[in-house]
């Protein structure tokens, strides 16, 4: 037996004793006429002294060697229950049918063309081998990847049109469905079919440009390229995407391939995917609710602007920040300017809105971190204090309300507000920078204006009334007046002394209000039905406004119930992170549960 047959420590000793015997000749030597074995085994002292091979050595050695028994020349042992072989590894080349190509394991055309590459490269130094050619080795090249891809195209060609197949193949007549009949299909020199078309006499085109791979849209191979295509055209829509397949292959009915391939991109389903439309909501009480203005209003912050610290040279810009108060009956608007987002800053610019406008009865704003800090420093001012002004807030109380996370549809008075203002202001200062005072200046400027829009539409009639505005209901009394209970809209005038006149004044700015400002708030002017709903277990988008498409989370919701205006719903979706609320308008269904 061969040494290299062995294990490496069975062959390193037979080797060992080879070179030190050298070509002698071996014989076996049984057992029971061993000596040496009585001693390993054991033996009696007094069967040991007259044992006679003990002091003689074995019979055989007494004799001479060509009388030695046969089997002490050539011992047979089977080789194969040897536990000292190696195990040994035979390779066999199978050559697979183009039916068992196994396609579905494959998610990459670029994975798959290249498995396929060095399988036929694999081939190809295999048979090169014997033949002393030179072989390929290193990275695959262009020609490599290109025969792979003829290759995988033909298998698929096989296995779509097995018919048309043998029979282009064999020359034979065939028929054809009314897809094919019309492109004049033929083979190649690599056994390849190819669209014959009308383009054959054109010199600016490439062969592959003439007469395209014939490929069909069920196949799976079909699928990889356009996906494939898809990803190296930056997620191009399906127009683009068929004619850039079209410059080398002809899928059948690849427009239809070529939709389900982007729309069944997570890409770029993500990017395309739109928040639901709910019913815009109910208008809320405290819009419908007469009293003095600003009696019920809302907050926000605009900005950042830049600000000039100092006029004259070497003034350096801060920025600043607008502060706008909103009221919700009449829809006045009041801006103070602010140097900072601290709560501190918000309640000075509170005390200037409250001193000039009336403590408001109720605020509204967003969960703005500069709002939740300015009420936690007011509740301890007020826990501080309590013992002084207890009788005071009883009455006189401001209530801060918060509107629901990620919902600014909630805010939507305020944040129109923000809108026209951003619109004058971009318009007079431009890319110019002011100080705090002309800052100042400007926006009690755009308030005006802003105060002066009517609320309720214009008649084209000159002799009909002057339409309302919000600056009608803020002059109209002192801010300190007392709110009248009595209603002086149907007394004579003549028989009002001067400060019920003015009282009058007052309640007949609000009579209009009601019935000509009131009545267009009935008409919904956009979300004017429910063209979504959710299921529970339905997967959902979770949109984020400071986050891009692509970072929205994923979730799946649990349940529905109705919001705070009875018309806009809420669900309780169960992400990754753990269990979050979340308005509809800022969901985007993916897939509805079956």
């Amino acid at each position: 037996m061969s040494p290299n047959l062995l294990k490496p420590f069975v062959q390193n000793r037979i080797v060992e004793i080879n070179e030190l015997t050298g070509d002698k000749q071996w014989f076996h030597v049984a057992g029971k006429q061993n000596p040496a074995d009585m001693l390993s085994r054991g033996m009696h002292l007094d069967l040991l002294k007259s044992c006679d091979m003990w002091w003689h050595g074995p019979a055989f050695l007494q004799v001479d060697n060509s009388e030695w028994d046969q089997n002490m020349r050539c011992y047979d042992i089977n080789c194969d229950e040897l536990p000292e072989l190696k195990p040994v590894k035979s390779t066999a080349l199978v050559q697979i049918n183009s039916d068992d190509f196994l396609f579905h394991r494959f998610s990459s055309f670029n994975r798959l063309r290249r498995v396929v590459a060095y399988i036929l490269r694999f081939t190809h130094n295999i048979r090169k081998l014997k033949a002393g050619a030179q072989r390929f080795t290193g990275c695959l090249s262009v020609n490599e990847l290109n025969n792979a891809t003829r290759v995988l195209t033909q298998i698929a060609q096989q296995q779509s049109f097995p018919e048309i197949y043998d029979s282009l193949k064999n020359k034979r007549q065939f028929k054809c469905s009314r897809s094919i009949s019309g492109l004049n299909i033929f083979m190649d020199e690599h056994n390849l079919i190819r669209v014959g078309g009308r383009l054959v006499n054109s010199d600016s085109f490439t062969y592959d440009k003439k007469h395209p791979l014939l490929l069909c849209s069920r196949h799976l191979f079909t699928r990889l390229i356009f996906e494939h295509q898809h990803k190296v055209l930056l997620h191009a829509g399906p127009q683009l995407l068929l004619a850039t397949v079209r410059e080398t292959w002809w899928p059948l009915k690849g427009r239809n391939l070529a939709k389900q391939v982007v729309h069944k991109c997570v890409r770029c389903t993500r990017m395309r995917a739109t928040p639901m439309k709910i019913q815009m909501g109910n208008l809320p009480n405290e819009r419908l609710v007469p009293g003095y203005p600003f009696l019920r209003c809302g907050v926000d912050y605009a900005g950042p602007l830049l600000m000039l610290n100092r006029a004259g040279r070497g003034a350096k810009l801060t920025k600043c920040y607008i502060c706008l108060f909103v009221c919700f009956a009449t829809r006045a608007i009041h801006l103070e300017l602010v140097t900072s987002l601290t709560s501190e800053a918000y309640l000075l610019a509170l005390k200037r809105f409250i001193s000039r406008r009336g403590k408001p009865m109720q605020i509204f704003s967003d969960n703005g971190k500069t709002f939740v800090g300015a009420l936690k420093e007011f509740s301890k001012f007020l826990d501080t204090n309590e013992s002084d002004i207890l009788n005071y807030t009883s009455d006189n109380s401001i209530e801060f309300s918060f509107i629901p996370p990620y919902s600014p549809h909630f805010g939507g008075l305020w944040e129109a507000g923000v809108k026209s203002c951003k619109y004058h202001l971009r318009r007079i200062v431009g890319n110019a920078h002011l100080t705090y005072e002309e800052l100042s200046t400007v926006l009690a400027q755009i308030e005006a204006v802003l105060n002066s829009r009517p609320i309720s539409p214009m008649s084209t009639d000159p002799t009909d009334l002057l339409p309302l505005s919000p600056a009608h209901f803020l002059i109209g009394r002192p801010l300190t007046a007392p709110a009248d209970k009595k209603d002086l809209t149907m007394t004579a005038t003549h028989r009002l002394p001067r400060y019920d006149r003015i009282e009058q004044m007052r309640q007949n700015f609000w009579r209009r209000w009601a019935t000509e400002y009131i009545s267009e708030l009935q008409k919904r002017t956009k979300w004017q039905s429910n063209q979504d709903t959710l299921l529970p277990n339905t997967l959902v988008l979770i949109k984020e406004d400071h986050l891009p498409p692509l970072k929205w989370q994923l979730g799946r919701v649990q349940e529905t119930f109705p919001g705070r205006d009875g018309l806009s719903r809420v669900a309780v979706i169960k992400t990754a992170t753990g269990i979050i609320k979340r308005t509809y308008p800022k969901l985007c269904p993916l897939l509805q549960p079956q």
